[in-house]
């Protein structure tokens, strides 16, 4: 029974993905949940009570995965620079990603204080692990300078995601120039 409820969960965190990435935040509904599982809408009720619910579960699974990833191509860079690189490109590999999707889809104003601050903290993990490589490049104020960079990772995810004029591969270089050499370029 328990192993089924666990499938079930799955199954509507799956669904609320595929929706999120779909539609945005307004595409993720009780009624859609049901259509996509095939389940009644009142038993979507007895895994979720709310959508903030379904959204803080999707942070709390995916989120952390994502992260790793993040994490994992910065671990494998030799240098501050490499790590530099690594933190921007595999963020930007990732947009393609339903869970990243997902994450990115997710408005701020629909979830609760509690959720808010669990995204906010994964999220802070993320820049913690990139403080670091700014401060060993000389950085004066590296937690600043990382607040700073993931603001032009998020513009690029962005662009990547609107399927903007440039290819996703431009976009992703032009994002590394700036983190590794400023506005100046090349």
């Amino acid at each position: 029974m328990a192993e089924h409820r666990t499938m079930q969960r799955g199954a509507l965190l799956d669904a609320a993905r595929s929706l999120l990435s779909e539609g945005g935040t307004e595409a993720l509904t009780f009624p859609a949940l049901a259509e996509r599982t095939g389940l009644a809408r009142s038993s979507v009720y007895e895994y979720f009570r709310s959508r903030a619910a379904v959204v803080e579960e999707l942070c709390a699974v995916d989120f952390p995965v994502w992260a790793a990833e993040v994490e994992a191509a910065m671990q494998a860079a030799q240098t501050p620079e490499g790590k530099v690189e690594a933190y921007v490109r595999t963020q930007l590999a990732l947009v393609g990603d339903r869970r990243h999707r997902a994450v990115v889809a997710i408005s701020a104003r629909e979830l609760d204080d509690g959720a808010r601050e669990k995204i906010r903290a994964a999220h802070g993990g993320l820049v913690a692990m990139i403080v670091e490589a700014l401060a060993e490049l000389g950085q004066a104020q590296p937690r600043l300078a990382a607040m700073l960079l993931q603001g032009v990772v998020d513009a690029a995810v962005r662009r990547i995601e609107l399927g903007a004029a440039e290819d996703p591969t431009e976009i992703a270089e032009t994002a590394v120039s700036m983190a590794l050499r400023g506005v100046r370029g090349a």
